[in-house]
């Protein structure tokens, strides 16, 4: 009992006592009563437990002051985390419900400092109670200020504290900081483990950053540690969000044959991926196969499979799978109802939607705001404004609601509808009544205020949308030679501030980014941008395109798609290829409708070549297509042999079921706009030998240039081609046809012929036909 007498003293607060006039003899019984209390239970482990346990609960030594009874626990506490053999995870759940309970933070921190001064070692656990005790209260900042005091005590955090507060930042959505911490740790020598990587990888999924979670997913492998089916579920189910289902699939084989045995949430984040992507037949494939490992349909299954049907507008099937889940007794909850109401809402039967949420309410289950701007949105979609804003007066009593997204659905509904001033009604009322709007809002009115030709009420509306930002931030973002004008000095400026300790200060400037209002998103943009465009203010467009990169906001294929086709609009086809060229350097993959656009300039100024060339670039980048046999079309295109090019593009086309007619059709356009008829007729031969229907304006521009050669014939075949279709061509090229068959020598007949055939095919004759053409019939 001797050796542990000075311990024990130390552990007796002295400043309480102050007031006491306690003898030496008095002091040295109350530590024996403590050892006595030690005693009782075998192993000094569980008696530290116990003790502190016993203190808490106000069941120590009568001696000891009641004010002295937490600091007793805590010095305890503080003491033991450098002997972790002592220091389990219930004692730190003892401490950490005493620091809550009791709001005891700041004697905590005066035990730390107590212990700094006497030169007593702190072990990481004793910030670790701080940490989670604070994140038990939502005090997140105060928890980042925990971890980032450790260096004041020389205290180092272990893993167990860095996974910790990665778990806090992560949550928190400030995930740059949780890299630059991990960073940290790294350069630090201390070595994550699989509960990091954990963290990680789920913040990166949730994040949509699929190739860095994929890319932490290996690295974790190359340290040694296996896969848990947490992480392949977390790694499966941010696959699906990229929607990489098929290598999601793979993936699950993998975990398979790894001897890890996926779990329900990993095959439920599997089928959702493909009932979100409207894969449907693959996903009830899925559930059979998943049935054979065990895995039975629940709720969460039900929800995506009836999701994925009411979003492929199978609204029989999908009821009859709703009927199906009642049936094997499996109640709905929220969200399910949600999703019915939500899809018999699209189904155009808002009524039985209504009906369906008072059901539910009668069966028990509250409907939340999600529930009813289901069916506002319902009501809204067919144009029965009134009905929307009376359900939203009806039920706007209820807590929660209406919110921001009610109030979204409404100003997107009298917007689509034209109703602006109404919209801007809407806007200013929510305002009144403290609803903050979203991003979502700014940019349904900017759209409408852009569609209405109003764009200078559209870009006051976006400065007022930046001026609600935070004083601070804006001169953050825009003063000062450290200043913070994109993402990239953004992580530059957090990873500094962490390399110097400063990781609250870290925190403060990305919360204060997350909280200044409403920021501009890439949608805002592009929104003014497309205003812009269709207004002829292309310098415009370009500041706004300029703007947004300044404030770290990256431009997206819309955007540079819009861009190329405003400058194409007003004839600056140079600076469109200009954007082009910076889209692809910046990493950024050209959609289709911007491929399609560059093709169509290119063969209205006369460069067919050009536009096949860009035709065959967007082939190459898309999956599983073989260079080789593009090689071997483009070469085919320059030696003129445009039969062998067009079949071996439609080969390909076929084989990959990815069919689309614009590309043959500009092409074909292009070709009659260079006079280049015979390669035109020549395509369009092969198009029908494969039983591809050649669009209407295609046959206008082949029967124009044929006529215009005197292929009167062959003009003949084609018009007859777009009546068997039931192609109703424009006035303009019937009558030209007809004038050239009228003024030959040979054709009149034919042209009679035609006439009568053009009554049987459904041409109105009389509005069709121009005077001319008329006086030459009846001359003939």
């Amino acid at each position: 009992m001797k050796p542990l007498l000075r311990p024990i003293y130390y552990f007796i607060p002295k400043s309480p006592w102050r007031r006491y006039s306690h003898t030496q003899s008095e002091v040295a019984a109350t530590a024996n009563e403590l050892l006595t209390i030690l005693e009782r239970v075998e192993g000094m482990e569980h008696s530290l437990e116990s003790l502190v346990s016993l203190i808490s609960n106000n069941k120590t030594a009568s001696l000891i002051p009641e004010q002295a009874k937490p600091q007793l626990a805590f010095r305890l506490f503080i003491w033991a985390t450098k002997r972790l053999r002592l220091c389990s995870q219930m004692y730190q759940t003892t401490v950490i419900d005493m620091l809550v309970k009791d709001d005891a933070f700041e004697l905590y921190w005066r035990t730390l400092e107590e212990f700094r001064e006497c030169g007593i070692p702190i072990g990481s656990d004793a910030f670790s109670v701080l940490i989670k005790g604070y994140d038990k209260l939502g005090i997140a900042e105060k928890a980042v200020e925990a971890f980032g005091r450790m260096k004041d005590f020389d205290c180092k955090p272990n893993v167990n504290t860095y996974n910790e507060i990665l778990y806090i930042m992560v949550r928190k959505e400030v995930f740059l900081l949780a890299l630059a911490v991990y960073n940290q740790m790294l350069k630090s020598n201390r070595s994550p483990n699989r509960n990091t990587y954990s963290i990680l990888m789920n913040g990166l999924c949730k994040t949509r950053k699929t190739k860095d979670a994929l890319r932490m997913f290996d690295e974790m492998i190359q340290r040694g540690f296996a896969p848990s089916t947490r992480i392949y579920t977390i790694i499966v189910s941010g696959l699906c969000q990229a929607k990489r289902v098929h290598e999601a699939h793979r993936l699950v084989d993998t975990m398979k044959e790894s001897g890890c045995t996926p779990d329900v949430i990993t095959y439920h984040a599997l089928l959702d991926g493909y009932c979100k992507l409207g894969r449907l037949d693959e996903a009830y494939s899925l559930v059979r196969s998943f049935e054979r490992d065990g895995y039975v349909l629940e709720l969460e299954g039900y929800s995506s499979l009836i999701f994925g049907l009411f979003s492929a507008r199978r609204f029989g099937e999908a009821h009859g799978l709703y009927s199906k889940m009642i049936n094997n007794g499996i109640e709905p909850d929220v969200i399910l109802c949600t999703i019915m109401i939500k899809g018999i809402s699209d189904a155009g039967r808002v009524k039985d939607a209504w009906n369906f949420l008072i059901e539910m309410s009668e069966k028990g289950l509250v409907p939340d705001a999600y529930c009813y701007n289901a069916v506002i949105k319902g009501f809204c979609d067919l144009g029965l404004l009134d009905e929307a804003r009376s359900l939203n007066l009806e039920v706007s009593k209820q807590d929660c609601f209406p919110n921001v997204c009610t109030y979204t659905i409404l100003i997107c509904g009298m917007c689509k509808n034209g109703l602006v001033g109404e919209a801007e009604q809407i806007f200013n009322q929510m305002e009144k009544l403290g609803c903050v709007p979203s991003v979502v809002t700014f940019n349904a009115l900017i759209d409408g205020l852009c569609k209405a030709s109003r764009p200078e009420d559209a870009h006051l509306l976006f400065y007022k949308m930046e001026i609600g930002r935070k004083p601070s931030l804006f001169l953050r973002l825009s003063q000062g030679s450290d200043r913070v004008i994109d993402s990239a000095s953004l992580q530059k400026k957090v990873e500094q501030l962490c390399e110097s300790g400063l990781v609250l200060q870290a925190y403060k400037l990305l919360m204060q980014l997350a909280n200044s209002g409403v920021a501009p998103d890439v949608i805002t943009y592009n929104t003014l941008i497309n205003g812009c465009c269709k207004g002829g203010n292309i310098d415009g467009a370009f500041r706004l395109f300029k703007d947004m990169q300044l404030k770290g906001i990256a431009p997206d294929s819309v955007t540079y798609g819009t861009l190329i086709d405003g400058l194409q609009r007003v004839g600056r086809e140079e600076d469109a290829f200009v954007v082009f060229n910076q889209m692809e350097k910046n990493g950024c993959l050209p959609s289709f409708a911007v491929y399609k656009s560059l093709m169509t300039w290119s063969c209205r100024n006369r460069k067919v070549s050009l536009a096949f060339s860009l035709w065959l670039k967007y082939l190459s980048s898309l999956p599983h297509r073989e260079a080789e046999a593009i090689k071997a079309i483009e070469e085919n295109f320059k030696e003129g042999q445009i039969e062998k090019a067009i079949r071996g593009l439609l080969e390909m086309d076929v084989k990959f079921k990815d069919l689309d007619l614009a590309p043959y059709t500009i092409l074909l356009i292009g070709l009659c706009q260079m006079q280049r008829e015979d390669e035109a007729l020549r395509m369009f031969s092969v198009l029908q030998e494969y039983k591809v229907n050649v669009t209407p304006p295609s046959c206008v521009h082949l029967i124009n240039g044929l006529c215009r050669e005197g292929n009167l014939d062959l003009a003949m075949n084609v018009f007859h081609y777009t009546l068997e279709r039931s192609f109703i061509l424009m006035p303009e090229i019937c009558n030209k046809l007809l004038k050239c068959l009228l003024r030959s020598r040979d054709k009149k007949d034919r042209a009679l012929d035609l006439v009568c055939k053009m009554r049987t095919f459904g041409y109105d004759l009389d509005s069709c036909l121009h005077q001319t053409t008329k006086f030459l019939l009846q001359c003939h």
